[in-house]
């Protein structure tokens, strides 16, 4: 039995399938009664994960269609737990029965196969897939139904493809706005086009691209969170590690306050309608572990895609000896894209766990009946 499938305390969330399994799912157990949820809520969010530029994408287009199975009767989420699906419908798993014994660099297949004595589903890297973040997505459209009734906003973009970056500021209504307007996830359409022609010449080459994505959660109160082992911060750098090809994370100005004095990194404050406002938001809209009023901003640097069609260095774990593949099927040649809605959803869920261990959400929110 694969352990640690389920994350949070009190918005709950635990994740089942496998890439080319029959089913990927979730179950969402200690959302509060009363927020009105359907299909209709959490297809659009599985729709943003595969982007219309097929030269951008893997040739695994899966049209993800949810099913809820509990967990909502009239319309409304009754407290009980949530349970969703969607079918794998598009797995070819032939293109790994060639490749089975030879662990692809960059992939998890070496060590599940050592952890597993070998009885891991090696098709599509089985659980370790990206495949499986289709649960967080269903999850993150739950929780951010919850969230938008306390007028708490997430949103996630493509920051940076491979050297192509966003250098302006932009603003939360242009992020709102257009994040899903072009093929990377990019609101900055200029930005957006390089990116693309990035992403299309790293593929001609064989290769693939990294990047780096940023959320925003927007209207978080001042006060959330549970240090010191359940910081905010920690449970969102937590659950955003979780998803594949993730390697870093940063809040606010991130690395680069090691560069700063502490009268240049510090946020102060001053009052502004009544209200405790800082100036600045260097820390990202979490101190000490709690968030401080401020826009929470995180970002996440997700690394090239690791299956590529060039040849690499392996071993035969069949007879133990060294040996060369390349890696064949239908890739990615960058995962930024897909991994934006992704991102999202996984500091959404972080958000509505905090917000009701909290007491900022009730158990049952009555005003909705």
């Amino acid at each position: 039995m694969l352990a640690g499938n389920s994350i949070g305390k009190e918005f709950m969330v635990t994740s089942f399938g496998e890439s080319h399994g029959k089913y990927v799912g979730v179950v969402i157990d200690g959302c509060p009664a009363g927020v009105p949820l359907s299909e209709q809520d959490v297809q659009p969010e599985l729709d943003r994960r595969i982007p219309s530029q097929t030269q951008i994408v893997s040739g695994r287009i899966e049209k993800d269609k949810v099913e809820i199975l509990s967990g909502v009767f009239n319309g409304f989420t009754t407290g009980a737990p949530i349970a969703m699906i969607v079918v794998n419908k598009e797995a070819h798993s032939r293109d790994y029965e060639a490749i089975k014994d030879l662990p692809r660099p960059g992939h998890s297949d070496f060590p599940a196969w050592v952890k597993y004595g070998g009885f891991n589903d090696y098709r599509g890297g089985g659980r370790f897939s990206g495949r499986v973040t289709v649960a967080l997505i269903m999850a993150g459209a739950v929780a951010k139904k919850l969230l938008s009734t306390f007028s708490v906003d997430v949103l996630a973009y493509t920051k940076a493809v491979g050297n192509v970056k966003v250098d302006k500021a932009l603003s939360y209504q242009e992020i709102r706005k257009r994040r899903y307007e072009t093929s990377v996830r990019c609101p900055d359409s200029a930005c957006a086009e390089a990116m693309e022609e990035a992403i299309v010449n790293a593929r001609k080459e064989g290769d693939s691209l990294g990047g780096v994505i940023e959320c925003l959660a927007l209207g978080v109160p001042a006060g959330v969170g549970e240090p010191l082992f359940d910081a905010l911060d920690a449970d969102i750098a937590k659950v955003l590690l979780l998803v594949p090809a993730v390697k870093g994370v940063e809040f606010g100005a991130g690395f680069a306050v090691a560069e700063l004095k502490g009268s240049e990194n510090n946020d102060a404050y001053q009052m502004e309608k009544g209200k405790v406002v800082a100036l600045t938001n260097n820390a990202g809209g979490v101190l000490g572990g709690l968030s401080s009023g401020m826009p929470i901003i995180v970002r996440v640097a997700v690394k090239p895609t690791s299956s590529i069609a060039k040849e690499q260095r392996t071993v035969n774990l069949s007879n133990m000896e060294d040996a060369k593949m390349k890696v064949v099927g239908r890739h990615d040649p960058c995962v930024v894209p897909k991994a934006v809605p992704v991102v999202e959803s996984a500091v959404a869920i972080t958000l509505a766990d905090h917000m009701v261990r909290a007491g900022v959400i009730s158990k049952v929110l009555k005003e909705q009946k």
